[in-house]
């Protein structure tokens, strides 16, 4: 069952075409990647998701509603946006408190929730600090626990690793795996490809308001990765250079193919023997690169 759908959804600001037409949906439990580089739509489509902006065109529907500006929707969806929005000088047990209130908690209940979110995300120590005071991996990790509050069963995340140290950016991302084993859904944006490729069931790449590509990871590199490419550096020239596949220059080895393992073994049975191997296979960033082109977008 979807638990999003989206349909040929639009908008625009003034001449500027920031969400052209997409269409998706989310399985419920899924995690879902929204993958393109900045300007290419990604916080657009998140903000008609929570019904902040009103789209142009297309539908949207959130577990069988269709208006996300309905608080009872709402109530259902966790937004952690990618600009911060905590109080800074309140502590984050009084950021958590304040927003849990917001969702209609109180009393018991809302003291265990501040407690768990807290926990959460490892803030339990410095829970009555001012937010002012925290590092930029702490801000990001207390923006997650305050969209987990309320205990929604969709959670968008736009950009969640932004700025962060390595360790809180790890934290983050088994965080967002601990999320998915509870069976919420997810829709996760990042121009990250490695947290993608580790975090997401399906990604759909987006350039320029519109769905390039959508499918697994492993599909996606299959269909629009290319070839891998194997160098190697051998141990002598061989007796007869023109049986050898790919490129030869002196000792020095360069082969594209489709089937990097199956090529290797050949070589190593027809005697080929080697100083240095080095395989570079097709990943989710060759993918990208080779949708939305290799200009840099400044």
């Amino acid at each position: 069952m979807a638990a999003i759908k989206v349909n040929n959804l639009r908008k625009q600001f003034n001449s500027l075409v920031a969400v052209d037409g997409i269409s998706f949906r989310v399985e419920a439990g899924e995690v879902f990647g929204l993958l393109g580089p900045n300007g290419a739509g990604k916080t657009t489509t998140i903000n008609m998701l929570v019904g902040v902006l009103q789209p142009d065109g297309g539908e949207i529907e959130i577990n069988g509603a269709s208006d996300p500006t309905v608080p009872e929707v709402r109530r259902g969806i966790g937004n952690a946006p990618q600009a911060i929005s905590l109080y800074d000088h309140l502590s984050a047990e009084e950021n958590l408190a304040f927003f849990g209130r917001l969702y209609g908690l109180k009393g018991r209940t809302l003291a265990q929730r501040v407690a768990w979110a807290l926990t959460f995300a490892g803030l339990t120590e410095r829970k009555s600090d001012r937010t002012v005071t925290y590092s930029g991996g702490m801000q990001r990790r207390l923006n997650l626990a305050c969209a987990l509050i309320h205990d929604p069963p969709i959670l968008l995340l736009d950009e969640p690793t932004v700025g962060v140290d390595p360790q809180s950016r790890n934290l983050i991302f088994e965080d967002i795996e601990e999320l998915k084993g509870q069976g919420r859904t997810i829709i996760f944006t990042t121009h990250y490809m490695e947290e993608a490729q580790r975090l997401c069931d399906r990604v759909a790449i987006i350039d320029s308001g519109r769905i390039l590509a959508l499918d697994t990871v492993e599909k996606l590199i299959e269909q629009y990765g290319g070839t891998s490419v194997i160098e190697a550096d051998l141990v002598a020239p061989p007796d007869d250079p023109d049986r050898l596949p790919g490129h030869l220059e002196g000792t020095h080895l360069r082969l594209e193919t489709d089937r990097p393992l199956e090529e290797l073994a050949h070589l190593s049975e027809s005697g080929v023997r080697f100083h240095r191997l080095r395989v570079d296979r097709a990943d989710l960033e060759t993918v990208f690169l080779n949708l939305t082109g290799r200009r840099l977008r400044d």
